[in-house]
């Protein structure tokens, strides 16, 4: 472990996985610098109100959560006995610089811009009760921070980076059962879990959100932080190329994350940025950087496990550039 958002700590700063309900349906422009977007397919719902925000036990920790069922997640719901775990990692409580003073020792401003901290929700204003923040999903068995920084929502950006799989002659391959073309998507390996996911990383204080999704993408796909100069500026070109492209918007919201707790929890904003040509990124050689075991291009297909409900994002890009999966 080494940082959050750039000072993200190895384990901890790798991909924020995303998952339940989204926002969907027509949406213009967002103000997040050079982000456009289209339409966002509809997502399938959860089976269960964020089901990985209540593992049985905190990642990272020997801690066990309280044991929440599904009609007792509400907060709305009636549970006068119930006594959720409190726990905050050592390592936030040793107060890194992406991390929030403990509740009792500063006074933050719940639901609104809070200095160059942004403590809104996509979800809209959250609960605060006895000056701690409500997960807007309701309970998950565990109080405290647990390994977010932040008390409320924790925000992330999570770059998907696609082309178009090609043959030795830079024709499109086409898949034999569904005969549609085959996308392909930068992919890295959790060193935390061993699983494949979307690269991503959080939202820096006062940071554009566009500007994440560019500096996350470098630094885990391409390991800008340990490039040479000149292939630095090789980067960068390519880099800003595509990042400069419109792209669509595939969620922005909660994230059911198994590092969630009743206090802090994780939004995103999930963005495809599609290499049509393979002549931006699709060009370059894939370097892990140091949050990140591996990385390559994954051929985009239903059957290929993912971390968490990555593939369910990857869903919505297939349909949207009309893709196998």
């Amino acid at each position: 472990m080494t940082r959050f958002g750039r000072h993200w700590l190895g384990s901890i700063r790798l991909v924020l996985t995303i998952c339940g309900l989204p926002h969907t349906g027509s949406v213009s422009g967002i103000s997040a610098g050079n982000l456009y977007t289209t339409h966002i397919r509809t997502m399938p719902p959860s089976v269960s109100p964020h089901e990985k925000s209540r593992c049985p036990q905190y990642p990272g920790s020997g801690i066990n959560r309280l044991r929440v069922p599904d009609d007792k997640v509400d907060w709305s719901r009636d549970w006068p006995e119930y006594t959720a775990v409190d726990y905050t990692s050592p390592v936030v409580m040793k107060r890194p610089i992406w991390a929030d003073p403990n509740i009792d020792a500063f006074s933050p401003r719940f639901n609104v811009l809070d200095g160059a901290v942004d403590r809104t929700s996509f979800e809209g204003n959250y609960r605060v009760e006895q000056g701690r923040p409500l997960n807007p999903r309701g309970r998950t068995g565990l109080a405290g921070r647990g390994l977010l920084g932040r008390w409320g929502p924790n925000h992330a950006a999570d770059p998907i980076v696609t082309r178009w799989k090609v043959d030795a002659k830079d024709k499109k391959v086409f898949h034999p059962v569904s005969k549609q073309p085959i996308l392909q998507f930068v992919s890295i390996k959790r060193l935390d879990c061993g699983e494949w996911a979307i690269p991503g990383g959080m939202v820096d204080p006062g940071e554009l959100v566009s500007l994440t999704l560019q500096r996350e993408f470098s630094e885990e796909a391409l390991n800008s932080l340990a490039a040479t100069p000149s292939e630095k500026a090789k980067i960068h070109e390519r880099i800003t190329k595509l990042f400069s492209s419109p792209g669509f918007q595939v969620y922005k919201g909660y994230v059911d994350d198994p590092r969630n707790t009743d206090n802090a929890w994780i939004e995103t904003v999930a963005m495809n940025f599609h290499d049509e040509e393979g002549t931006s990124v699709g060009g370059l050689p894939l370097q892990a950087g140091d949050d990140a075991g591996q990385v390559k291009w994954v051929d985009l297909d239903s059957a290929v496990p993912l971390y968490a409900s990555h593939s369910q994002f990857l869903a919505v890009v297939a349909n949207e550039r009309r893709a196998h999966w």
